[in-house]
């Protein structure tokens, strides 16, 4: 009796133990985590912590979340988990400069009501009277405010930048300031505006950059410092620069200034006139010694093309206007995009015009990562000269030859570089000196006054910019074709090229801790495997989709070709007919074949689903109880061997 009252009380004390422990646990260590998962998901980046050390104010975040309705929406259950973990870790590291509330709003209650005032983008359910809220809304003592309408598995790779950069939005006063300098009239103040006296059109791109940052247009021509207040400085085709406004860039960008960089090979926005009578021809950027600088080549020779992703225009072949595929208008599929930088992530197809071929120094010793590129199968090298207002399309297309390399149309540069002024600034030539040569003698002592004033030269330094090999994508009319809606001109996007300067603008104007931060893994993970079954048939799928279009076009020009030499007569041939018999007899084939496909397609996914739920569901358990089984027979095995010597 006793050794059993023994027993009873020590499984109670045990379990006494075990739940105070827990209950300590639970409120004395919250501060302490471990953080097990194989891609580190819930441990901050050092350029977070950063920023949220450097907060001067507390933000406070509220963190809308039907908890109740997540279980319906298996998609999101589990992430709406991760999100909150993520937050908490946000809490705990920002030592009071966070203050996080988790709201569930219930069905048409205040909290719904604010949800939907502060611009949530809820899902509604099956049932119509439940919606489900899933965002985040951070404010700032000053009542600036900043919202994720909701939070996609699609783009939980970026879910810390996404915050941070919520946070570190709410920790400025200001808008970012662009710094411009462009030798193309993005204003609208073109030369053939100003001769037909026409008001002036500013490019839908510039209007949307005004929308979000503070640009200030800085004259290529005047150009000698770019402020420290400039946060990113964007330089659109440049051309004609001297040294000192060269030098100013150089400066900037090697003393740790962010910049976005358009350069173009045959910039078609940019036509210089030639001899009177011949057309104008597209002017080239002239950027050299600052590519070089930071690792990059850029041959203003020849042009990219790619036959994969040329776009098909209109062009006259022989006595006739057809369809043709211009190679040297690109336009890049999402596939082809970055998928690991925020900026291009989440983009779709991107529209590129003549651009050039960004090529990395291979002794350049900076890290350059490709944003977009075209294919290796499709893509090679055009000279400049045969893709000019006159030029042959069908010759050029008769003599394109891919080289087999995918070509950079955009990268991004990381890492320490060298200034593209070695000795120091520029010494004042014959453009810098004035007007006369009495302002030389004249102006002596100002010029003494600016070498004193000047900052001191930056020899090398930290950068990070991103360099585009094209300014046409930034024109209107590779990307947005308009609309007129009850009389208004209703510009619709057609590529992605806005945001992506938009993307690039924001993600550069951050502070370097917060463009460090990296992508993260997913806490969802497909079924890679089967993914790939599916892309493989799809694939074939395609082709064979494509071999029959190919052969419907084939019949119906044998077709025209039989009706023309019988005249008018509208009565079918025997040739006719036989030819739509083979046609059908051929369709039906290839369809036959396309079914094969799918249906193997399917064989192939359902034998590889009934492994793995073999292995899951039984295989596991069978190998861990055969396991035990074999060790517990090695115990008797053991005991009954122990056990011998003392029966003898």
């Amino acid at each position: 009796m006793g050794g059993r009252t023994y027993t009873i009380g020590g499984i109670v004390l045990a379990v006494a133990v075990f739940l105070a422990l827990n209950m300590f646990a639970n409120q004395a260590l919250t501060r302490f985590r471990i953080d097990l998962t194989e891609q580190r998901l819930f441990t901050l980046s050092e350029g977070t912590r950063n920023i949220l050390r450097a907060l001067d104010e507390p933000v406070t975040l509220r963190f809308y979340v039907s908890r109740n309705l997540a279980s319906r929406l298996p998609s999101v259950s589990g992430y709406v988990a991760r999100v909150r973990d993520l937050l908490t870790e946000y809490e705990h590291a920002a030592e009071g400069r966070i203050v996080l509330t988790v709201i569930a709003p219930e069905p048409f209650s205040d909290e719904e009501d604010r949800a939907v005032g502060f611009g949530l983008n809820g899902i509604p359910l099956l049932d119509g009277e439940s919606t489900f809220y899933f965002g985040l809304v951070g404010t700032n003592s000053l009542d600036d405010q900043e919202v994720i309408p909701r939070f996609s598995p699609e783009r939980e790779e970026f879910l810390e930048y996404d915050v941070t950069k919520m946070i570190h939005t709410l920790g400025q006063a200001e808008l970012p300031v662009v710094g411009l300098v462009s030798t193309l009239p993005l204003d609208g103040q073109s030369r053939q505006a100003m001769m037909t006296g026409r008001p002036p059109e500013p490019w839908l791109i510039l209007e949307r950059i005004e929308e979000l940052f503070e640009v200030r247009h800085l004259s290529p021509a005047e150009l000698e410092r770019v402020d420290e207040d400039v946060d990113v400085l964007m330089v659109v085709h440049p051309t004609g620069f001297s040294d000192r406004t060269r030098y100013a860039i150089d400066q900037f960008v090697v003393g740790g200034g962010h910049a976005l960089v358009f350069v173009d090979p045959n910039a078609e926005a940019d036509m210089n006139p030639t001899v009177p009578g011949l057309p104008p021809v597209p002017g080239k950027s002239e950027f050299e010694d600052l590519l070089g600088a930071w690792g990059l080549a850029l041959d203003t020779a020849l042009t990219v093309g790619d036959m994969q992703l040329g776009a098909d225009v209109q062009a006259q072949v022989g006595d006739r206007v057809a369809n043709v595929r211009y190679p040297v208008w690109i336009n890049v599929p999402a596939p082809l995009l970055n998928r690991e930088d925020v900026v291009t992530a989440q983009l779709g197809n991107l529209t590129f015009a003549t651009p050039g071929s960004l090529a990395p120094a291979p002794d350049g010793g900076l890290e350059v990562t490709s944003l977009a590129a075209t294919t290796a199968a499709g893509a090679g090298l055009v000279d400049t000269n045969l893709v000019g207002p006159m030029a042959n399309i069908e010759q050029l297309v008769r003599e394109f030859r891919p080289d087999g390399a995918a070509h950079r149309l955009a990268v991004r540069i990381g890492g320490n570089a060298s200034s593209a002024f070695p000795e120091g600034p520029p010494a004042a030539g014959a453009e810098d000196a004035g007007a006369s040569e009495g302002s030389v003698v004249q102006g002596a002592p100002d010029e003494d006054a600016a070498e004193s004033s000047r900052p001191e030269h930056v020899g090398e330094g930290e950068i990070n910019i991103i360099v585009v090999g094209d300014t046409d994508m930034l024109q209107d009319r590779f990307w947005v074709r308009e609309q007129n809606l009850f009389g208004h001109r209703l510009p619709v996007p057609i590529s992605a090229n806005g945001s992506f300067v938009i993307n690039a603008l924001d993600n550069l104007a951050g502070s370097g801790d917060l463009i460090g931060i990296r992508s993260r893994g997913r806490f969802l993970r497909p079924f890679t495997v089967v993914n790939e079954l599916r892309q493989e048939a799809e694939l074939r799928f395609r082709e064979k989709e494509r071999e029959l279009i190919q052969r419907l076009e084939e019949t119906e020009a044998r077709l025209s070709e039989l009706r023309s030499g019988e005249g008018a007569e509208s009565v079918l041939t025997t040739e006719q007919r036989d030819a739509l018999t083979e046609f059908t007899n051929e369709q039906l084939r290839i369809r036959k074949e396309l079914r094969d496909v799918r249906h193997s397609l399917r064989k192939d996914i359902e034998a590889l689903e009934t492994w793995l739920k073999f292995v899951n569901i039984a295989l596991v358990p069978i190998v861990i109880g055969v396991g035990g089984l074999l060790a517990g027979l090695h115990r008797m095995r053991r005991r009954r061997a122990a056990a011998r010597p003392l029966a003898a």
